[in-house]
């Protein structure tokens, strides 16, 4: 692979910095609370968002006019642009990128039966407008008055991850000097229950055991995340607060199956290095892996398959969230890139929880049981979709 084939120039592009964070989880809302959930223990039941009062971001008449999934778009991009203070922008320059993997679908579900039980004109007519995927996207763009780039990327569980990309290609390129960027997702209808149960993606258990030789499957969740993007000189104009800088990353696709990883982790591989080469760093520089590592059998293995064939052993330390934050689907990379940024911030890796009895042919170094202090340096997240989509981010401590 050469740089052309992953973006501009590096030398010719401009550094983006990580200046907010706005994260709505299962495992708590805002970052200080979603952060020390990470240490576990893993919510008891369903992994809702709860206690999500949506008449602390909307009035009565938006919050009725809203599928869940936006609302949790809107309360992240307020969290976030509150914890990254005034960003003084030109509207033009300000673009908005959140992903989701369904959208409304708890709004077309509710409609739908609507349709069954009382007729077709009893039919929501704000249905097409809740039900869109670019709904949340569209909600902070007007909110905001922010009339950049306002785009909404659906590729399954990589889209949180994608729209950071795509964010970062943004700032990167001169187009903007801010975005918004993350996912949303709220799709624990009985409908997504019953069909991702029913293809044998989701636990029996009910644990998500990441890396685990038991591991059965995933447990679904929703939530969103949304991380201010700025370009780092504009940032630290302002005296903004930087987390990390993103460096970089990559888009691929399997081209292989619709559900399945491509054996041995060939996409995954594939993507991660264009990531580290887009980011300009070496597979030795990475210090940190917070992995895709969904609970699935397949799934981890494919990707513990490919970190190891990247890094070698033992390999960087690395850790899966999703066993306190379940899978959010197409906002898992946006949660997981606050932790990323957190992580680097806070010098604490959080643990792998669920992790109990390491798969034996796993040959990762997985923080586990207890967070681990550590000397911050690059990242890597790694976000892996239905439909082969594969999404790598880097980012790292910001060097002025």
């Amino acid at each position: 692979m050469t740089k052309a084939a992953v973006g501009p120039d590096r030398d010719a592009r401009r550094r983006v910095a990580v200046t907010g964070l706005g994260v709505v989880s299962c495992c708590g809302t805002g970052k200080d609370d979603f952060f020390a959930g990470l240490s576990g223990p893993a919510p008891e039941g369903e992994h809702r968002v709860k206690g999500f009062d949506p008449s602390v971001f909307f009035d009565a008449k938006e919050a009725r006019r809203a599928d869940p999934f936006a609302q949790f778009a809107v309360a992240a991009a307020e969290l976030a642009l509150a914890d990254a203070g005034p960003v003084d922008v030109d509207p033009a320059l300000a673009g908005v990128q959140i992903g989701t993997g369904v959208g409304g679908l708890t709004t077309m579900e509710n409609q739908i039966g609507v349709l069954l039980e009382k007729g077709p004109r009893r039919v929501s007519p704000f249905l097409v407008p809740m039900m869109m995927a670019n709904a949340g996207a569209a909600a902070v763009s007007m909110r905001l008055g922010w009339r950049g780039p306002c785009e909404t990327i659906a590729t399954a569980c990589a889209s949180g991850t994608h729209s950071l990309l795509a964010g970062h290609r943004l700032i990167a390129s001169g187009r903007c000097d801010a975005v918004l960027a993350g996912g949303a997702e709220a799709a624990m209808t009985p409908v997504a229950l019953a069909t991702f149960g029913n293809m044998t993606a989701l636990s029996t258990s009910g644990h998500s055991r990441p890396f685990d030789v038991r591991r059965d499957g995933f447990v679904i969740a929703e939530g969103g995340a949304v991380l201010v993007l700025e370009e780092l000189e504009h940032a630290k104009a302002r005296g903004a607060h930087i987390y990390a800088e993103l460096l970089g990353g990559a888009s691929s696709a399997d081209a292989y199956h619709i559900t399945a990883p491509a054996p041995g982790g060939a996409g995954a591989i594939g993507c991660i290095e264009l990531a580290l080469e887009d980011a300009g760093i070496t597979a030795a520089e990475i210090v940190h892996v917070n992995a895709h590592g969904t609970s699935t059998p397949l799934n981890d293995l494919a990707e513990a398959e490919a970190l190891d064939k990247i890094f070698g052993r033992p390999g960087p330390l690395v850790t899966s969230i999703k066993g306190v934050t379940g899978h959010s689907l197409g906002a898992a990379g946006a949660i997981e890139a606050v932790a990323c940024a957190l992580t680097i911030e806070r010098r604490l890796i959080p643990p792998t929880v669920g992790l109990e009895q390491q798969d034996p042919e796993i040959h990762l170094d997985i923080v586990r049981d207890t967070p681990r202090e550590w000397d911050p340096g690059p990242v890597l997240s790694n976000s892996f979709g239905f439909g082969g989509h594969n999404g790598c981010i880097v980012l790292a401590p910001v060097s002025i």
